[in-house]
Formats: structure tokens, sequence, C-alpha cells
């Protein structure tokens, strides 16, 4: 049974530490700044609705945008509201964390990566349910746009 830690690319398995190596209560302020980073979603993406994903095990409105160039690098986008800072949070870190991987490394990533960032009791079980959402949606568009 492999771990979390053998297919995590770098990028999110640094994230993952920096919640790891706090105490408990301040990985909900770590999250939070994590909000307050999230990438705007670039121009060309604006005017074209078709290609946001709504994440609906997000109680508040996710929309993901996952593109994979002809090189095989994928890149998200994602928007979440200002007022929903833990699900923007986690769309951050998602974003952050999967933006310039190859396919294969996003596909590779472990579904349990939600938990284990050290979160699951400092927010709800539903929210650990949005950002797992998220994750599935992104591989899922990962997998469709690479056999396109």
């Amino acid at each position: 049974m492999g771990t979390v830690t053998d297919s995590l690319p770098d990028s999110l398995a640094q994230i993952r530490d920096e919640f790891l190596e706090i105490d408990e209560p301040d990985r909900l302020q770590l999250l939070l700044e994590f909000s307050g980073e999230l990438p705007e979603v670039p121009g060309e993406y604006a005017d074209r609705p078709e290609l946001r994903e709504r994440v609906a095990e997000c109680q508040s409105p996710v929309y993901i945008i996952v593109d994979v160039t002809p090189e095989g690098v994928v890149r998200m986008h994602a928007t979440a509201p200002a007022e929903a800072p833990t699900t923007r949070g986690f769309a951050s870190i998602l974003v952050q964390g999967i933006s310039g991987l190859g396919a294969a490394e996003v596909l590779a990533i472990p579904d349990d990566f939600p938990q284990s960032i050290g979160l699951t009791r400092a927010v709800s079980p539903l929210r650990i349910a949005g950002m797992s959402g998220m994750l599935r949606r992104v591989k899922r568009q990962v997998r469709e746009r690479s056999a396109a």
C-alpha cells in the first residue's frame, strides 16, 4: 500500500509540509492566507464560460478551468467567492500545486491529498469533500484533454 508521499509532486508536497509543520490551530490561518493568493483567472477564459466546470461538491459556487498544453503541461484556474475563504483556500492550494505539472503527475496525485494536509479537524468534512471533488474533476478533465 503506497503512501501519499509516493506520487505527490513536489509543489503539493511542499504545501502539505507547510501545513503539517505548524500547530493545528494555526493551519486554518494558513488556509486563509492561501485563500488570499488564489490567482485571477486569465483574461482569455473570461468570455468562455463553457470551459468552466462547477464543482457541485462545494456548497459555494466554485468553478475550475483545466487546460492541457500540446506538450502535456497542465494549467489549472479556479474561481471561488471571497466569502467562502476555506473553499477558496483549497482551490488556491490546488491551483498553485497543480499548474505547471505534467498530465501524468496530476493523474498520480493521491485522491486522499485533501485529507493529508492536517485540516480534517479544523474544517468540516463537507469542506474536505469539496476539495476532494475539485481534485477528482481536475483529474477527469486532464484525462479527457490528454486523450483529445
